[in-house]
């Protein structure tokens, strides 16, 4: 009995280990790829793949990186920043954002082709951080971008970016406009109203680089973004194209954008409200300006005396520079606009025209 128990033992245990060596060598010889495999065919591309790639080959030539010098204390030439802009028309214009070449001794373009070129800024808009460059000697073929309507998008909407991210030439990142009619703040204290947010990635470098729709068409231009690190959170914003389109013009023809003001600094909107300041406070009155003509006053450092305190436009309130701007915008260069103003305690109305004061 234990004769024949020892028997089948042995004779188990050298089907388990044929099998077990068996399979290593299955494993190890008879299905390892020793050559390359043959290529399964993949079929057609899925139509929204084929779109995306339609529109990029369709927009990417219209797209260029840019590049800055700034000049140190002494005139010295140093690194100055990088951004993206897309061609304007055949003439050569470039459009981007003011902060991209805001400050810079020197400016060039790399376009499609690769060819880097000189540009010099021919106009700038802080206000609605824009900016319009002029190329210099091309010989290259341009492309200018085909222009959409931001007047009609929808929130849900799919978008597509291009730009140079990190120095990255020619990169694409998708995503749907998230939010529509946004305000975005500048350095100049104004707000671009109506803006566009989108989740389509957009990070240092996208600066000045298009918006598009799924047709292609440019629907505005990337500027912003909203992270504490600098990098995209998923959130970014873009100036819409109807005002780009407004703007860009003007700019190429006058340097500048009709800007409607009546000729007044005032306070910071941290420091009024530090002060317990209801209202946008007058620092100083322009000589010659429509304020000036109206009898605005401003503060007088000397005596420590507040200049007058504008609460109102046309009975609308205001409490920051932004609302302000946007109320004599709404007005309208040339027109008269009547504002309710605190001066020493008092209340009062005083009619001033509005004007063009893009050139200051």
């Amino acid at each position: 009995m234990d004769q024949r128990f020892r028997r089948y033992a042995l004779i188990w245990v050298l089907i388990l280990a044929s099998i077990w060596i068996g399979d290593r060598f299955i494993r190890g010889v008879l299905l390892t790829g020793s050559a390359p495999r043959a290529i399964t065919p993949r079929g057609e591309l899925a139509d929204f793949e084929q779109t995306t790639i339609d529109l990029f080959e369709g927009a990417s030539p219209s797209v260029v990186y840019i590049f800055t010098e700034g000049r140190g204390f002494f005139g010295e030439p140093r690194p100055g920043g990088t951004g993206s802009g897309f061609v304007w028309d055949a003439a050569g214009h470039v459009v981007t954002n003011d902060h991209v070449i805001e400050n810079a001794g020197r400016v060039a373009v790399r376009l499609d082709s690769g060819e880097a070129i000189s540009a010099r800024v021919i106009g700038r808009a802080p206000a609605y951080d824009l900016a319009v460059l002029r190329l210099a000697e091309n010989r290259a073929r341009l492309a200018p971008i085909p222009l959409g309507s931001s007047q009609d998008l929808r929130v849900g909407q799919a978008v597509f970016a291009i730009g140079n991210p990190f120095g990255l030439a020619r990169t694409l990142t998708t995503g749907v406009i998230s939010a529509l009619d946004r305000h975005l703040p500048t350095d100049s204290g104004r707000e671009i109203a109506g803006v566009i947010q989108t989740d389509a990635a957009i990070n240092p470098g996208n600066s000045g680089g298009p918006l598009l729709d799924s047709a292609g068409r440019l629907i505005g231009v990337n500027t912003a973004i909203l992270s504490g690190s600098g990098s995209s959170a998923g959130i970014g914003f873009a100036v819409p194209v109807d005002i780009v389109n407004r703007a860009v013009p003007a700019m190429i023809t006058t340097g500048t954008v009709p800007t409607a003001g009546i000729g007044v600094t005032v306070a910071p909107d941290e420091l009024a409200a530090r002060h317990g300041i209801d209202g946008v406070l007058i620092v100083g009155v322009q000589p010659g300006s429509p304020a000036a003509a109206a009898g605005l006053r401003g503060t007088d450092r000397t005596s420590q005396r507040l200049g007058d305190i504008i609460t109102a436009v046309d009975g609308v309130r205001v409490a920051t520079l932004a609302e302000l701007a946007a109320e004599l915008e709404r007005v309208g260069i040339g027109n008269l606009a009547t504002l309710t103003i605190r001066r020493q305690g008092r209340t009062a109305q005083v009619r001033v025209e509005v004007a063009d004061i893009s050139r200051g």
